[in-house]
């Protein structure tokens, strides 16, 4: 899937749906910290998407979408303590690509592959707005963080590093 099929069907998606949104257009650029000063948000209210995997024995292997503050990092032993795994960590490039239907950097905090389960650690839905990657390297969307979570429907896990 391509970035522009991608952001088409998170539009869609979140027209379906009577999302509180906005469109925010900026240079093109992947890191957290530049794209919310772009973007002119706060990268605390960012929903940064990052592919995890993890290893549940020597032969299983399952995905996750976590999504974190944009200010924090993800803790990959909370991950791994979700799926009762032996081994988490980033997703090779090519697998979160995949599962996510988009390049690295323009993830956006939802799940369109039954094989990546979504957690949101429950500091992203603190504000009244979310920003995230609109599955473009030039574009973020504010959604309003009722919204997100009727839509996302995500599982809530404090899955940041403190």
């Amino acid at each position: 899937m391509s970035s522009d099929t991608a952001h088409d069907k998170l539009i869609a998606l979140l027209d379906e749906h009577d999302a509180t949104y906005r469109v925010i257009e900026h240079a093109p650029e992947a890191v957290t910290e530049v794209v919310s000063q772009l973007a002119g948000y706060d990268q605390r209210q960012a929903a940064k998407c990052i592919v995890v995997m993890v290893k549940v024995g020597k032969k299983v292997t399952r995905y996750a979408a976590a999504v974190i503050p944009g200010h924090k990092r993800v803790d990959f032993t909370k991950v791994k303590a979700l799926f009762g795994g032996t081994y988490a960590g980033f997703a090779p490039p090519e697998a979160a690509e995949e599962l996510a239907g988009t390049p690295v950097g323009t993830i956006p905090p939802f799940s369109f592959d039954e094989r990546m389960e979504l957690f949101v650690d429950p500091e992203v839905l603190q504000h009244p707005e979310v920003f995230f990657n609109a599955a473009r390297f030039d574009r973020s969307i504010a959604l309003a963080t009722a919204d997100y979570e009727a839509i996302a429907k995500p599982t809530v896990e404090p899955i940041a590093q403190a």
